[in-house]
């Protein structure tokens, strides 16, 4: 009796991927509604909201409207991070990955299906990090 061969697995789309984080970005960020329906929160952290007056409104929107994406910046392709400067200060901004229905716990394994991948923009202090 032969071993079954493991089904082979698709690299996922990174095209497909960056577009979807671009397109979720752009809706938590700035409020444009993407083509297709794309799940996700917008998270942003204690010390940016302790940053001051408007700090967080301009953080979130230069993360919205950030697009110098470069292999050295992005080397999967994924647009999944990205820096800006508000006031000064470096910002962050990280886009990860989950499973929709796993509570966080879980890593997203089709990560070019938006239907069964939940995305969470966090923006953070460089500090933070």
């Amino acid at each position: 009796m032969s071993t079954p061969e493991p089904a082979e697995i698709s690299p996922p789309d990174v095209a497909a991927i960056a577009s979807q984080n671009d397109a979720f970005r752009r809706f938590a960020c700035l409020g444009i509604t993407p083509d297709q329906p794309i799940q996700g929160r917008l998270v942003v952290t204690q010390s940016l909201i302790e940053a001051g007056d408007g700090f967080v409104t301009e953080a979130v929107q230069a993360t919205g409207a950030f697009d110098t994406f470069e292999p050295e910046n992005d080397p999967e392709g994924w647009h999944d991070f990205g820096a800006v400067t508000i006031r000064g200060e470096t910002v962050f901004w990280k886009v990860d990955l989950y499973e929709a229905d796993s509570d966080f716990r879980y890593g997203a394994e089709a990560p070019d299906n938006p239907e069964t991948t939940m995305r969470v923009l966090t923006i953070m202090m460089a500090h933070d990090w």
